[in-house]
């Protein structure tokens, strides 16, 4: 695919020249009337510095100003170790007159940006990059920026963003890590609409979020397009490039589950993707009907560390289900754990990175409960030991909704213990106060309430208030905020271990 401007952006490019030289002064003196009113006068625009929306774990995250509706993303892939030509556009609204605004993007080069049709000036600054366009941006106004970049899949080790294959490149945009892939606003509570066009040589799969939108080849390279149809957070794009087998099947009511999976391993992990209708199944009988278009596993011949939860496609790595040592319960409960986040996490997205528990706490839940139905590991049993260890939790990463900001370069810090098994204890202790019928009955409210958007931890409390018809924020709060741990209702045996000294 070609990134020179269309013939109708040319058009249009040679309009606005014409418009802008006959805006030019003509004579001397206007010249010198405009110079001397810029000397006496004028005050110089503030310099470009990298804003944030004030996340306490991120600050200089998001950028304030306007709200994303829709990103129209294009690739262009030769090899997993070169950059990849790329254009953005993304479609949002202004929230305040925009004489500027900043866009969150690093590891990629921009040639140019574009607002409504018109060249922008830019300045990169930290992982920001400040857009001036032509003309200021009105209050209330829709428009659109065209941003025509490198993305570049080098250097990306441990910082997220693309991640090498043996074949190719997938994404791991958790949890700041977006921006080095595509410019935009990445931060999860301005979620968005998707299109992705990648083109790639022919001989490769490509897959990403939502659905097929059509497929082209052209020569020795194939054009594939993907749409979501529900607003995704950025961290949690997925593009797939590689020599992919993608296995179909239905799911329940009729969903589309399909998997990406290394052609050579198809037959060897079957045994794991014919899995995932029955997961999903048990997933619905517990909150509800699944949140989106489709869903499906893709796993990579990478090495990441971690499982990721990226929309309708989870991440996981090969290693983990064809090296063996793991029992089958384990396993599964981990394909349950990046389902459950589906809908918690990328349907109900956090506002702020302090509210990370909310993910990670209720898919632990839904990873711990599979585990004691179908693996007989009994959640009480686990809970009890999560409660030992829950006051040296606090004390290594902070209290479950007030977790410590991550140690510079390690962004990924943010995913320690106290939000995975010590946000679940937190549930544990709710259903302890409340019962287990009330409780279901807040799970199933909380996800069909904020589908498709974000919440906080204090929105939460305030379910949890509603649904009991109890007051919950005094019970919470310590649970919640608290340096120790608070005692376990129906369990005052229960001790935590000392923080060590």
């Amino acid at each position: 695919m070609s990134h020179s401007p269309a013939p109708e952006e040319r058009r249009s490019e040679r309009r606005l020249a014409r418009r802008l030289e006959r805006r030019r002064p003509r004579h001397r003196a206007a010249l010198l009337a405009a110079a001397a009113a810029l000397v006496l006068g004028a005050a110089a625009p503030p310099a470009p510095v990298a804003q944030g929306i004030g996340d306490r774990i991120f600050p200089e995250l998001g950028n304030p100003g306007y709200d994303v509706a829709a990103y129209d993303i294009a690739f262009t892939y030769r090899a997993n170790d070169q950059p990849l030509n790329a254009v953005t556009r993304i479609l949002a609204r202004a929230t305040d007159r925009l004489e500027r605004f900043n866009l969150d993007f690093t590891h990629g080069t921009i040639s140019s940006i574009e607002v409504d049709g018109a060249p922008a000036q830019f300045t990169p600054t930290g992982e920001d990059v400040v857009v001036t366009p032509a003309r200021a941006v009105t209050a209330g106004a829709a428009f659109g920026v065209t941003v025509h970049h490198t993305s570049d899949p080098r250097g990306g080790e441990g910082n997220g963003g693309w991640v090498p294959t043996t074949d190719g490149l997938v994404m791991a945009n958790q949890a700041d890590a977006a921006h080095r892939v595509f410019p935009g606003n990445d931060h999860p509570s301005d979620k968005a609409l998707f299109t992705f066009r990648v083109t790639a040589p022919k001989e490769l799969t490509v897959v990403a979020n939502g659905l097929p939108a059509g497929r082209s080849t052209e020569g020795a390279n194939t054009t594939w397009t993907y749409r979501t149809l529900h607003p995704m957070a950025t961290e949690l794009a997925q593009v797939a490039i590689g020599r992919s087998a993608v296995p179909e099947r239905v799911g329940p009511h009729g969903l589309k589950l399909r998997d990406v999976v290394p052609g050579a391993d198809q037959k060897a992990l079957e045994t794991w993707t014919a899995k995932t209708p029955e997961q999903v199944a048990w997933m619905e009988r517990k909150v509800g009907y699944f949140p989106f278009e489709a869903y499906g596993v893709l796993i990579a011949d990478a090495s990441t560390g971690f499982e990721l939860e990226t929309q309708t496609l989870s991440l996981f790595e090969r290693d983990l289900f064809t090296k063996g040592g793991f029992p089958q319960w384990y396993l599964e409960s981990v394909m349950v754990h990046e389902l459950a986040h589906q809908w918690f996490g990328d349907s109900v997205s956090p506002r702020y990175w302090s509210d990370l528990w909310l993910n990670e706490g209720h898919a632990t839940w839904y990873e711990s409960l599979y585990a004691e139905e179908r693996g007989g590991r009994k959640l009480e049993d686990r809970m009890r030991v999560a409660y030992q260890l829950s006051d040296q939790m606090r004390a290594d990463g902070g209290p479950p909704a007030a977790i410590k900001a991550p140690a510079p370069g390690r962004k990924t810090g943010i995913f320690r213990p106290v939000v995975y098994d010590g946000g679940a204890l937190v549930l544990y202790a709710l259903r302890q106060r409340i019962g287990a019928t009330a409780f279901d009955r807040l799970e199933r409210t909380w996800v069909q309430r904020h589908h498709d958007g974000v919440a906080t931890t204090a929105d939460f409390v305030a379910l949890a208030t509603e649904v009991s018809g109890q007051d919950q924020s005094a019970f919470l709060q310590p649970w919640l905020y608290g340096q120790t741990t608070p005692p376990m209702p129906g369990h005052p045996d229960w001790k935590a271990a000392p923080k060590p000294a």
